[in-house]
């Protein structure tokens, strides 16, 4: 297994987790749980490859992300009870998913021949969708549309691993310092309320 597939593998564990405190903490039933751990999972990944016509997607044709989106469903379910004691938890998991998923739809999207800014959209549309479709589900707005700033980081996550493969670092520390770039910048956003100006006054 290369690196890349591993870092699949654990965005797409903590997206599934991400999704799954969502629905606890909204009194889903068992299936709803699952339901919207394995959205806010593969619900970004999903569109990226529709859109460059990479079909069927990934899950349909790798049953690996399922059993990996069952099991991470099932120990945040077992383990709720001491996962609630952490407030941002949920936030911790959505964090690390963004870092990761940013440089999965980069580097999918330079696979593809495709330019480099489509590269960095692509990015972050897999890191961000999941979660937009978490939020609706749970009849919230999406917390790309408000609050700390959100997708902007995925895009300075897409710039940096970008230009990173640009010089002769190896593939690895591109992962590891574009992804703690995305966590650490997140976590600043929340703890100091970073937010992006508003051009209308408010009511």
């Amino acid at each position: 297994m290369s690196a890349f597939d591993f870092l699949d593998y654990i965005g797409t564990a903590v997206f599934a987790i991400s999704g799954a405190l969502a629905a606890m903490r909204r009194k889903f039933d068992p299936f709803g749980v699952l339901i919207l751990a394995s959205v806010t999972a593969i619900g970004g990944g999903s569109l990226r490859d529709v859109l460059i016509g990479n079909t069927p997607v990934s899950w349909m044709i790798n049953w690996e992300y399922l059993i990996i989106i069952f099991c991470a469903t099932f120990v945040a379910m077992m383990f709720r009870t001491y996962l609630s004691y952490f407030r941002k938890t949920m936030f911790l998991f959505d964090a690390i998913g963004l870092g990761i998923f940013t440089i999965i739809g980069v580097k999918i999207g330079l696979n593809a021949d495709l330019h480099p800014i489509i590269c960095i959209m692509l990015g972050t549309l897999s890191a961000s969708f999941g979660g937009v479709l978490r939020d609706i589900l749970c009849n919230e707005v999406p917390l790309i549309f408000h609050k700390e700033i959100y997708a902007s980081l995925s895009i300075i996550g897409g710039i940096t691993y970008y230009f990173l493969l640009q010089t002769t670092l190896p593939i690895n520390y591109n992962y590891v310092i574009t992804s703690i770039l995305v966590v650490v910048l997140r976590i600043l956003a929340v703890r100091f309320q970073w937010v992006l100006p508003k051009f209308y006054k408010e009511i």
